[in-house]
C-alpha cells in the first residue's frame, strides 16, 4: 500500500502547474458514492476523487482521448492523460476525440474562426476551408453557458441553419445536448457555431454516430 501512495505521489509532482490550472477530464457518469466530483464536472490534474463501496465513475480525457470506468471502493488521482487509481478497478480504452476539446473556445480561436466565415460568405469555397475541431459524434454536446442564442449553420450546403435560444436552464446552466433532443448534425458536413462573442468552425467526422456517443468525442466548448 505505501509503494502504491508514493506511486501516485510521484505522478502529482511530475503536474506542472500550468497544467494543473486547465481542465484535464470531464466526467462523463456518477454512479453510487463518489466524492469530489458530479456529472459533467472538469476535473484538473492533481484532484483527489474518492469512490465507496458499489460506486463507479466514467473519466474521459480531452488530450490522450482515454476513457476510464473506474469502480469500486478506492481513491483516484486525475492526471493529465490519465489516472492515478489506488485499490479500485479501472477499466480503460481509447475513443475517438479531437485534442483540441482541451481548450475552450477563446478570443483567439473566435477571431481565427471569424475570418473563416467572411471568406465563406465572400464566395471562397467551403472545400478549402480547414476546420478548427472536429466531432465524433453527430449530436453534439455543447457547452453554451448562461442566456444567448446559439447558431449552427452549416458551410459546405447552402441553407441549413439551427437557432436555439437558451435561457441559461440548461444542464448545470451551461450543457446542451443535442443526443437528449433526438438531434443530429450530418456525417462529414463542415459547421460554424456562434454563441454570444464565441465562434467556432467544425466538422462532424464521415463515421459520426446520432445520439448519446461518448462525450469527449462530441463535446463543443463555447465559452
Amino acid at each position: 500500500m505505501k509503494r502504491t501512495i508514493a506511486v501516485c505521489l510521484g505522478l502529482l509532482a511530475l503536474v506542472s502547474p500550468a497544467a494543473a490550472d486547465s481542465p484535464a477530464a470531464v466526467v462523463e457518469e456518477v454512479q453510487g458514492k463518489v466524492t469530489g466530483v458530479e456529472f459533467m464536472d472538469y476535473v484538473t490534474p492533481k484532484a483527489v476523487i474518492k469512490i465507496g463501496d458499489g460506486g463507479s465513475i466514467i473519466l474521459s480525457y480531452l488530450k490522450s482521448c482515454r476513457r476510464e470506468t473506474i469502480s469500486g471502493a478506492g481513491t483516484v488521482i486525475v492526471g493529465t492523460e490519465e489516472s492515478a487509481v489506488h485499490l479500485a478497478e479501472v477499466k480503460a480504452e481509447k475513443t475517438n476525440c479531437d485534442s483540441n476539446q482541451a481548450n475552450a473556445t477563446t478570443r483567439e480561436t473566435s477571431g481565427v474562426a471569424a475570418t473563416v466565415l467572411r471568406s465563406v460568405d465572400n464566395s471562397k469555397a467551403a472545400s478549402s476551408v480547414q476546420a478548427q475541431l472536429t466531432l465524433y459524434g453527430a449530436s453534439p454536446l455543447v457547452e453554451a453557458k448562461g442566456r444567448g442564442k446559439l447558431i449552427i449553420r452549416r458551410l459546405d450546403v447552402p441553407g441549413e441553419r439551427q437557432e436555439i435560444s437558451l435561457g441559461g436552464t440548461q444542464l448545470k446552466g451551461r450543457f446542451l445536448d443535442f443526443a437528449s433532443e433526438n438531434v443530429a448534425l450530418a456525417p462529414g458536413g463542415l459547421y460554424a457555431a456562434t454563441f454570444k462573442s464565441s465562434q467556432i468552425v467544425f466538422r462532424v467526422d464521415a463515421q459520426a454516430k446520432p445520439g448519446a456517443t461518448p462525450i469527449v468525442g462530441r463535446l463543443l466548448r463555447m465559452q
